[in-house]
């Protein structure tokens, strides 16, 4: 998998088309569970809309106008496995949780910068597809879209934000407010060949 310092573990999240054994065998270390509790979270950005908007950004925060083919060309590039777009458009359309996207007028409007989370709208959610496009990277773009997803699922009164993230990007969560294994807490994903029979 190519490095990439805005991804979190895209392979524990069941729309994937990879198996997790596959994941294990290219990922060495176990990855942590990281949890946001509202507490600890800040509402204001980074980096505002405005000047996103001046920098020749759009936010978005709904699935509406995302360019699926062009979202799973910059999942490509950093290493994600393609998807087929009418999976993600189920998913992206069935979530309970959010949607942010950032568009950018240089690429004509198409996505350069993503993350969603699902979860029961109330108690609970978890962050996926945590990406940037590579050529936009360092920017701060990864930064704007997690502060706005959080800032989303707050508003909501979602108290309880997880993901799942490789170790080399731990440090990247950690000053959004999100700690490793809290309270020992560890995340566990559903796998058929661990399973007992």
């Amino acid at each position: 998998m190519q490095s990439h310092p805005f991804l979190h573990l895209p392979s524990l999240s069941l729309s994937f088309s990879h198996s997790f054994s596959r994941l294990t065998a290219t990922t060495k270390t176990p990855s942590p569970f990281l949890c946001l509790y509202s507490s600890s979270a800040s509402s204001s950005f980074s980096i505002s809309d405005a000047d996103l908007q001046s920098r020749g950004f759009s936010v978005r925060l709904s699935p509406s106008g995302l360019d699926l083919d062009a979202l799973n060309d910059v999942f490509a590039r950093v290493g994600f496995p393609r998807r087929d777009p009418a999976k993600i458009r189920r998913a992206l359309d069935h979530a309970s949780g959010a949607v942010v996207w950032l568009a950018s007028s240089a690429a004509g409007g198409k996505p350069v910068a993503f993350a969603r989370a699902t979860g029961d709208g109330v108690f609970n959610a978890v962050v996926w597809d945590v990406v940037v496009e590579p050529s936009y990277q360092g920017i701060g773009l990864g930064k704007a879209v997690m502060e706005r997803i959080v800032a989303e699922l707050r508003e909501k009164g979602v108290g309880n934000i997880a993901l799942y993230a490789e170790p080399r990007v731990v440090a990247f969560y950690r000053p959004l407010g999100f700690v490793a294994d809290p309270d020992g807490i560890r995340g566990m994903v559903y796998s058929r060949k661990n399973k007992k029979r």
